[in-house]
């Protein structure tokens, strides 16, 4: 409480004058404002306008004098208004002395001090020696050519309890905010380490780890963030840890099941391909148990019939076995360089005779060497499957073609034979196991439907493009290979 009095007292004899000379001041240079905009606006003259002046006058205790370049009075609001005439008179001739020059009997009123000099007007202390008292006065120009004074008395410091109760108010209000926003600042260096510790809490509920506490005092609370950080980070690396057996394992059961699933779908398929050939040679067996062939040229052509279906369930058997170790990378791939012209054109004289026979003519465009890398014994599989498919759908002008295209860093092998477009629905379908577009036709084609599929998944695992393109008179099957001369090795 002292210490409160204490402030209180300091501050009424350090501040309180200044602030009561500053609100006078202020006072007047307002009222002044109000007299230069009127007059500016030509109604410093109107009744209105003279009660709203005498109205704030009398509020701020300021008496006036307006004269115009004649010396003529304009307006006067004042108790004593030959005074105010005689103070605008000598400030009109400057003729107001310096209080240091002061010489009682050729005058009566000199300037204390200058408060305030601007470019219209200037505030002023005088002092009046005949009535032992001091105003502050305010003299200036207005807009339209007038001059005008102002006064006011400034009363004793320890008369003015009002301005200083006014005063002390808002240095009160000052002191309250101030201890207002030391409370928060305190209650908040408190409370912020605890919600900073809830928080972090609340985000490893929700297994979010990356928070850390980051105070470093010698505290309870510093010591619980620190013992949290640490539960934070065992948490964190015991949760990976189980996320990353629970991903392996995930993986392990998903390599069991599709291992399950392409076991399913071998046997599956090796019972839907064998069923006629074992059909067939049944019957063409039951055939020469019973003796109907009676004849050696119908032996023959039952002995035949077997060997021509055994043969087939042996390339069936074959071939999906191949498809399977393809599917599960089981199949080595070694890679060299090797012209691929050259290459097709060995296969297709050794394969050329299938097409012969069905009086099938078979273009292949005059290139030089074109060298590739990739498995020359894979690649002749792929090629293999696109002209045997090639052979079997051939109708029309019953013409293949064999293209190549050099793009960037590879080339296209294109296999086209004449004939019908296959059907937009089932472009999708051909590289799946087992899909025939024509099934009414199968035996005659000769086909199982792994051959594309082998091809899929050759080109998957050589890593190269592949795919089929309809025309209006046939369809072209294509594949990709690699031209680059810095690629070498195994795959």
């Amino acid at each position: 409480m002292l210490g409160a009095l204490g402030l209180y007292w300091i501050i009424s004899n350090t501040f309180l004058g200044r602030y009561y000379l500053r609100e006078k001041r202020l006072a007047l240079q307002d009222m002044y404002n109000v007299l230069n905009e009127a007059a500016s606006e030509e109604e410093i003259g109107t009744e209105e306008f003279d009660q709203e002046l005498l109205r704030s006058a009398g509020k701020e205790n300021i008496s006036l004098i307006v004269m115009d370049a004649e010396s003529s009075t304009v307006k006067l609001h004042a108790s004593d208004g030959s005074r105010i005439q005689n103070r605008m008179y000598d400030n009109l001739f400057d003729a107001t002395p310096d209080y240091e020059d002061k010489d009682e009997i050729r005058s009566r009123y000199y300037v204390v001090s200058t408060l305030s000099e601007e470019e219209h007007f200037r505030v002023s202390i005088i002092y009046d020696s005949r009535m032992g008292m001091k105003t502050m006065e305010l003299f200036g120009s207005l807009d339209d050519g007038c001059f005008c004074l102002l006064q006011t008395a400034l009363e004793s410091i320890e008369n003015s309890s009002d301005i200083a109760n006014r005063f002390m108010g808002y240095i009160g209000i000052a002191i309250s905010l101030a201890g207002a926003v030391f409370a928060l600042l305190l209650a908040g260096r408190i409370t912020e380490p605890i919600r900073e510790l809830t928080e972090i809490s609340a985000r490893m509920k929700k297994l979010d780890f990356s928070a850390k506490y980051k105070g470093n005092s010698k505290t309870e609370i510093a010591e619980l963030g620190d013992n949290i950080n640490e539960l934070s980070e065992i948490l964190e690396k015991t949760i990976s840890e189980l996320k990353t057996a629970n991903a392996e394992l995930k993986e392990d059961l998903h390599k069991r099941e599709e291992i399950e699933e392409m076991r399913q779908e071998f046997l599956s398929g090796v019972t839907h391909e064998l069923k006629t050939p074992l059909a067939l040679i049944r019957g063409y067996a039951e055939g020469l148990a019973d003796g109907i062939a009676d004849d050696p040229e119908s032996t023959e052509f039952y002995t035949e019939v077997i060997i021509d279906e055994a043969e087939k369930m042996n390339q069936i058997v074959t071939r999906l076995l191949s498809l399977n170790q393809l599917e599960f990378g089981k199949t080595e791939f070694t890679v060299v360089r090797f012209d691929i012209v050259g290459f097709i054109r060995g296969c297709l004289s050794s394969a050329g005779m299938l097409a012969q026979k069905k009086g099938i003519r078979v273009n292949m465009e005059n290139r030089p060497p074109i060298y590739v890398w990739a498995d020359e014994f894979w690649t002749e599989e792929v090629f293999m499957n696109y002209f045997s498919n090639a052979v079997n759908h051939c109708e029309g002008e019953k013409v293949i073609d064999i293209h190549f295209e050099e793009k960037q860093n590879c080339v296209r092998v294109t296999v086209f034979n004449t004939g019908k477009p296959i059907p937009a629905e089932a472009i999708p379908h051909l590289w799946e196991k087992f899909y025939k577009v024509d099934k009414a036709r199968t035996r005659e084609y000769g086909g199982s439907g792994v051959g594309l599929s082998i091809v899929k998944a050759i080109m998957d695992q050589m890593n190269q493009a592949y795919g089929v393109k309809n025309y209006d008179n046939g369809v072209a099957f294509w594949f990709e290979l690699d031209t680059r001369t810095n690629v070498k090795g195994s795959a």
